[in-house]
């Protein structure tokens, strides 16, 4: 995310030129945007905050939904039923697919412009893999302004499609309006292998691929998820956490998926709740990015990199303990040693 992005300014509220056709829709800018705030150039950063305090006036005004699934469970078909079903309900969709890091050079090693063909072709959607990098939950740190961006240029769904099941996905239901979990029709034992956490924090669950052979399995899944998400307690107060079944390949169920979403939004805008859930959002925000700062402030400074493989080697061979290495560390970064 370092190399050059050519950069036209236009004046000191918008020192990128993007601004105005982003407004205006332009998906070419809405990409040039976000790539622009995923750089770590310092240069660039200041001019992404710039950018984005030139555009948040136009932003929060979507439908925000976090998608997560057990892989093979097929994220990427149902988002891209869901998505065309939502288009023609006369809205625009904007799909931010987190993908899985390189770890050879940072890239996104899963296309999901080639999975989600016919949506990405589809005027009124917007697709954009990210790496997933080291960010805890598969979310890329920029997400939540890409978001922003998104809404900006007229998207009035936003989607944010996670890696998966098995890292923390508290990130994502960070930053979105409703958090839907994707399963498979394969009852109780994939349940008891989900994490509990990942559960409870889910608004929605779809059983997909409830087509063919698997329709009276995914009847059956779909019964006893309902049965053991009655033990749990709800994310949301007074809301009961609907089980769903669908198949995005036949879209049999899609529209009862939009609908619910549709009706849960609903009841938290009238009820204050969703605006309340924003305000902690931005809250949570805030600090993950001082966390993420002052991290990065750290291993930057000279004193610490000089220390720090030292430090390692003594932790690793035994000879002093973490805490007192970090103590160390942190007093070196602070300039008292």
């Amino acid at each position: 995310m370092n190399a050059d992005i050519p950069l036209h300014p236009e004046s000191p509220a918008d020192p990128t030129g993007l601004a105005e056709p982003l407004l205006a829709g332009d998906r070419r800018a809405l990409a040039r945007a976000i790539t622009l705030i995923e750089s770590t150039r310092a240069d660039h950063r200041a001019q992404a905050d710039a950018l984005l305090a030139r555009l948040l006036p136009h932003a929060g005004r979507s439908v925000r939904v976090g998608i997560t699934g057990v892989p093979g469970v097929g994220k990427s078909t149902f988002i891209e039923a869901f998505g065309l079903h939502v288009i023609d309900r006369g809205h625009k969709v904007a799909v931010l697919a987190i993908d899985p890091s390189s770890q050879r050079t940072g890239g996104s090693i899963l296309g999901d412009k080639t999975r989600m063909e016919q949506l990405s072709r589809d005027p009124a959607a917007f697709i954009r893999p990210s790496p997933a990098g080291s960010t805890l939950g598969g979310v890329a740190r920029r997400t939540r302004e890409a978001m922003l961006l998104c809404e900006a240029a007229g998207f009035d769904v936003i989607v944010v499609e996670t890696v998966g099941v098995g890292q923390s996905e508290t990130a994502v239901a960070d930053m979105v309006d409703l958090f839907l979990l994707l399963l498979l029709p394969a009852g109780g034992d994939e349940l008891q292998g989900l994490k509990k956490g990942i559960v409870e924090l889910a608004d929605l669950v779809v059983v997909n691929k409830a087509d063919g052979d698997l329709v009276a399995q995914a009847r059956h899944a779909v019964a006893e998820y309902r049965h053991a998400l009655a033990l749990l307690r709800p994310a949301v107060p007074d809301w009961t956490v609907p089980v769903l079944s669908c198949s995005a390949l036949t879209n049999q169920g899609v529209d009862g998926v939009w609908e619910t979403i549709v009706r849960f939004r609903d009841a938290q805008a009238a009820s204050g709740r969703l605006d309340g859930r924003r305000a902690d959002q931005a809250r949570a925000w805030m600090w993950n990015e001082i966390r993420e700062s002052l991290l990065a402030a750290f291993t930057g400074d000279a004193a610490v990199r000089g220390r720090l493989p030292e430090a390692e080697s003594a932790v690793t061979a035994g000879t002093q303990t973490p805490a007192m290495a970090a103590r160390d560390l942190l007093a070196r970064f602070r300039g008292k040693n």
